[in-house]
């Protein structure tokens, strides 16, 4: 199935979206995603052309993604926070046609310093008046590219992980093996649609099974609660982040309608797993995924789970623990993760080389996880292969604020870690060695950090 055609079939009289004060059918969802993808096409947008996407969660995000790819391109949804030369990288690397935003935003500069061309720009406001268009119907196929993933790598440039029509409706599909979901539930969406995690989970899950889709722009807590209780939500997504903030919360009555409890992209903690679940009566369900397997690998059952689990596998999704010589190893022996199954990218963006040591020639996709696996089949994982931090369930690589910090006057040699922290799972903590006879102003140091890199990029703890 083409991803786009997900929500096809559904009634067309049955609510879909929720936003703020906005509400949409699934007819009226349809007709405006139609709408959209005819005016991209009288834009220019051919198939595989490359369509940037940056913007806080709302209904046009989701309009927007599903246009694009019915007219046959390539959406790149982009984080919201980056600053203009951290998206100028990407839409020079996509070698993108085309961006849409909901206000316009300051890139001619830094694409000018790339030397890269200069990029058109339509915003949300544009597309909602955009004279009437016929759809031309596009020749696509499942293996087709759809979506292109930006994350960071060891090198401190990002990298683009390429999601097929397939890759994304498989792992949704998959997903819900795991976690049923009916034409009946209601997610809420409180997690940044620009991440993998959440598309898959809080938007194409709900809208593959016809439910129902609650949008908060900007994650704030007590707003989350209120939409919880006033719309009925029955699945919560969220990172260890969020459910450390609802353990410590006296408000028991505001979550008796959810069904489901979902965890991911960090680590959720034994304390505060057992904790929930003896507080509400009910378990969170911790899941593990990566932007390269589109993204979810495992999950958490309802019906069985294990604390500190990252659960077993979801359907038609393998998995297998190898040592340092390839080999896979028995149960309960420490290794590196691989995974294999429909989910896995088409590759790296212009990196052949990358894709190739990350894809083995069967399939098998090397995580850079170190875990072991019990004899049910549960995953825990134990370490990174990788030197990654997750801060808030942001991915930050190190050496892309090295590098940054690096070219401040008067520093000879600096060092970036995660240290433990109770609210964001790690924070980001910066170790400077000043020039000889230069001294190192911390507040000036972090005042140029931001604007350079995004804000949870910038360090916490500055030593």
């Amino acid at each position: 199935m083409l991803f786009h055609d997900i929500f096809a079939h559904h009634p067309k009289e049955r609510e879909a979206i929720i936003d703020q004060d906005r509400s949409v059918t699934y007819g009226e969802f349809q007709d405006l995603v139609e709408r959209w993808a005819a005016y991209f096409e009288a834009l220019g947008v051919k198939k595989g052309d490359r369509v940037g996407l940056v913007s806080k969660n709302c209904l046009e995000f989701i309009v927007t993604y599903f246009a694009v790819i019915k007219a046959g391109g390539v959406i790149v949804p982009i984080n919201f926070q980056l600053v203009p030369r951290e998206i100028a990288y990407i839409v020079k690397d996509t070698a993108m046609k085309l961006l849409v935003v909901k206000e316009a935003l300051p890139l001619a500069e830094p694409l000018q310093e790339l030397s890269a061309p200069s990029l058109m720009q339509i915003t949300f406001d544009e597309l909602h008046h955009a004279p009437e268009q016929e759809f031309v119907p596009v020749s696509l196929t499942e293996t087709d590219p759809s979506t292109i993933i930006y994350t960071s790598g060891t090198t401190g440039k990002p990298k683009g992980a390429m999601l097929s029509h397939g890759n994304l409706y498989a792992n949704a599909r998959d997903f819900m093996e795991s976690i049923p979901l009916t034409a009946e539930d209601t997610a809420l969406c409180v997690l940044p649609m620009y991440h993998c995690f959440a598309w898959t989970v809080c938007v194409a899950g709900p809208l593959l099974c016809g439910g129902r889709i609650v949008i908060q722009a900007v994650y704030q807590f007590k707003a989350a609660m209120r939409l919880v209780k006033q719309y009925g939500v029955t699945m919560f997504t969220g990172v260890p982040a969020v459910y450390r903030l609802l353990h410590e919360s006296r408000d028991l009555d505001s979550v008796d309608s959810v069904r489901y409890f979902i965890s991911g992209g960090a680590p959720l903690g034994l304390d505060l797993a057992r904790g929930f679940a003896l507080k509400f009566g009910r378990p969170v369900l911790e899941g593990y995924g990566l932007s390269e397997a589109s993204p979810v690998v495992s999950v958490n059952l309802p019906h069985k789970v294990k604390v500190g689990s990252i659960g077993p596998t979801i359907a038609h999704v393998k998995a297998k623990i190898i040592n340092a010589h390839g080999e896979e190893v028995p149960h309960f022996e420490r290794g590196e993760l691989l995974v294999k199954g429909p989910n896995v990218m088409l590759g790296y963006l212009n990196l052949p080389d990358a894709t190739a040591k990350a894809i083995e020639k069967d399939g098998w996709l090397h995580t850079g996880d170190v875990g072991y696996m019990d004899e049910d089949g549960f995953i825990f994982l134990v370490d990174r292969v990788k030197d990654m931090i997750i801060s808030s369930g942001e991915n930050v690589y190190p050496r892309e604020i090295e590098e940054v910090v690096s070219a401040y006057p008067g520093v000879a040699e600096c060092s970036v870690i995660g240290i433990p922290d109770a609210l964001r799972g790690q924070a980001i903590c910066l170790y400077v060695v000043p020039r000889e006879g230069e001294t190192i102003d911390k507040k000036a140091l972090r005042q140029y950090l931001i604007g350079r890199i995004a804000p949870y990029k910038v360090p916490r703890e500055y030593f």
